[in-house]
């Protein structure tokens, strides 16, 4: 049976990447998680319990055997390098980060610790390790100022507008010297706006839907003249988890690469707001703002590596997405 770290798996695309893995795969799943209150703590506890995770007797339990839960930071190298002792692990997805652009302009000091200093901590265990890949989240803020769309993994990412941002492009470069250094098959997974069901409160998306339900205004930045390229986070899982293999089978010339993940399809956000007012049945109260310092017009990915690899592309277009996330929503919110 493999064996596979995942970093973050309390988090929205952690969770959905091992509940994805443990049901189609025969995978051992090491889940690792720190629990941090960057948002409501009570949603990530409710997302282990989806996956069968609780807590009785002061400590942590899987009641599904392929299932470990580790409640830990990567801080303490030592601990993180004992884990990949016990559990050799063939595969690591770290997906553990301080997300929020917005949010880095704020509290710099979490991303430097968190994407920084904690994901070193992480490669100086993978060095040691017999893995088969080491995938890792980037993100589409990479792209920063680049203005040809749509965005290509060969185009300049030297010039990030985020602290979040940058942290995420140096990660791809310490990777890349890692997999450089000590030949581990590495892939850099630059996500675009993902969104879906289980998802994250500081996210556009999902704070809308809070403030439309509950009659409260939202927030419209640059005065709607932006545009995401929406990705639902089923196909972002199962995207990886293509890829956690294909990469190994296929042997390419180069151990490190990067992929976009996206939808490839930009929607413009008066129009996403349209699709989101007609799913809730409500008009909004909307306040136009300038833009926020930190973001970006547009972000629009060219996944044409990514298919030509693992012969995918995503399914779930915008409106079923937000369908299936206001459903969630609505019953989540409920109870």
């Amino acid at each position: 049976m493999r064996k596979i770290l995942i970093t973050g798996a309390a988090g929205f695309i952690g969770f959905h990447l091992t509940k994805l893995l443990l049901k189609e795969t025969n995978y051992e799943v090491v889940a690792l998680d720190s629990l941090n209150d960057y948002y409501d703590v009570k949603l990530k506890k409710d997302r282990l319990n989806e996956l069968k995770v609780t807590f009785h007797d002061n400590a942590w339990q899987s009641s599904n055997p392929k299932l470990h839960f580790i409640h830990s930071d990567m801080s303490d190298k030592g601990k993180l390098g004992d884990l990949f002792e016990e559990y050799k692990f063939d595969f690591v997805v770290h997906l553990a980060a301080q997300a929020g652009v917005r949010y880095s302009l704020e509290n710099p000091d979490s991303y430097v610790q968190s994407n920084l200093i904690e994901f070193v901590n992480l490669c100086e265990c993978v060095k040691n390790a017999s893995l088969k890949h080491f995938v890792f989240a980037s993100s589409s803020s990479v792209y920063g100022v680049v203005n040809e769309v749509p965005f290509l993994e060969t185009a300049d990412t030297s010039k990030p507008v985020s602290l979040y941002g940058a942290t995420k492009k140096a990660n791809e470069v310490i990777a890349h010297s890692y997999a450089h250094l000590y030949k581990t098959t590495t892939s850099a997974l630059r996500f675009f706006t993902v969104y879906g069901e289980w998802g994250r409160p500081d996210m556009a998306y999902f704070s809308f839907t809070k403030n439309i339900i509950e009659e409260k205004p939202i927030q419209i930045f640059n005065n709607g003249k932006l545009s995401r390229d929406f990705t639902y986070v089923e196909d972002i899982v199962k995207s990886i988890k293509l890829l956690l293999e294909k990469r190994v089978e296929s042997n390419g010339p180069n151990i490190f690469e990067e992929y976009n993940i996206g939808n490839s399809t930009p929607i413009e956000l008066m129009d996403f707001i349209t699709i989101l007012e007609k799913q809730l049945g409500i008009d909004p109260i909307k306040i136009f703002k300038e833009m926020q310092d930190g973001d970006v017009y547009h972000t629009y990915a060219d996944t044409q590596k990514l298919s030509d690899l693992i012969g995918f592309a995503p399914e779930v277009n915008l409106e079923t997405g937000i369908q299936k996330f206001v459903d969630w929503y609505k019953d989540y919110y409920s109870k």
